[in-house]
């Protein structure tokens, strides 16, 4: 009579594999639309991308990569539960976030009209810029608290956390990278110095709008 195959340990090895590898391909596949969607962290680094040049747009997307993967280290160490237990915290971060983009709105409304100066503005200033956006973008707080929960419902590693991370920094930085090239080639360019002021108050009034829904969002929660 035959034995039932039992699978060796070799197989448990090769399966727990398999699975960790289909939760980081799901983790990258659901960054990679969140970060494609449209909100104030891709629409910042497009219009400094394309007033301040390519440096700047690597360096505000530098900021912004910065943060959104420091947003996911803390997913991964208990932020969904930290928001739970005070869901103050969250309304204080979205009320910060609508202020922060009625602010940046109010100053790309007010610049429309001015000609694109060929100096570049200082990178730390764009950097920082960049910080300033995720630090306070419910999208990217939303994404480390709600997703990682869902893709990874046990605890991983400190270990596994902080490579994770570090691959959602990677995609990001390799994301506006490329972002910042692509608004400086010089079709692109061109077009925007045609329709500088048209596009700029569109990307104000898209700004503010955003802002807008975070405010009543804040009546609803």
């Amino acid at each position: 009579m035959r034995r039932r195959h039992e699978p060796d340990s070799t197989d448990t090895d090769l399966k727990g594999v398999f699975m960790s590898l289909q939760q980081v391909l799901m983790f990258n596949f659901v960054l990679l639309v969140a970060i494609l969607s449209p909100g104030p962290a891709q629409l910042i680094a497009i219009k400094t991308s394309l007033s301040d040049g390519p440096k700047a747009g690597r360096q505000v997307g530098l900021g912004l990569a910065l943060v959104a993967a420091s947003w996911t280290l803390c997913g991964f160490f208990g932020l969904e539960i930290v928001f739970a237990i005070f869901p103050k915290a969250y309304w204080v971060v979205k009320t910060l976030g609508a202020l922060y983009l009625i602010w940046l709105a109010w100053g790309m409304w007010c610049n429309a009209g001015q000609p694109i100066t060929q100096l570049e503005k200082a990178n730390q200033n764009a950097f920082l810029l960049g910080v300033g956006v995720n630090i306070l973008n419910p999208k990217s707080v939303l994404f480390a608290a709600s997703v990682i929960a869902v893709v990874f419902p046990t605890p991983v590693s400190t270990l596994e956390a902080l490579a994770l991370s570090a691959n959602h920094l990677i995609i990001e930085i390799v994301f506006y990278s490329l972002l910042a090239h692509t608004m400086n080639l010089a079709a692109v360019r061109a077009f925007y110095d045609q329709v500088k002021r048209q596009f700029d108050r569109i990307a104000a009034l898209v700004l503010g709008a955003l802002a807008l829904r975070l405010l009543l969002s804040l009546r609803e929660s």
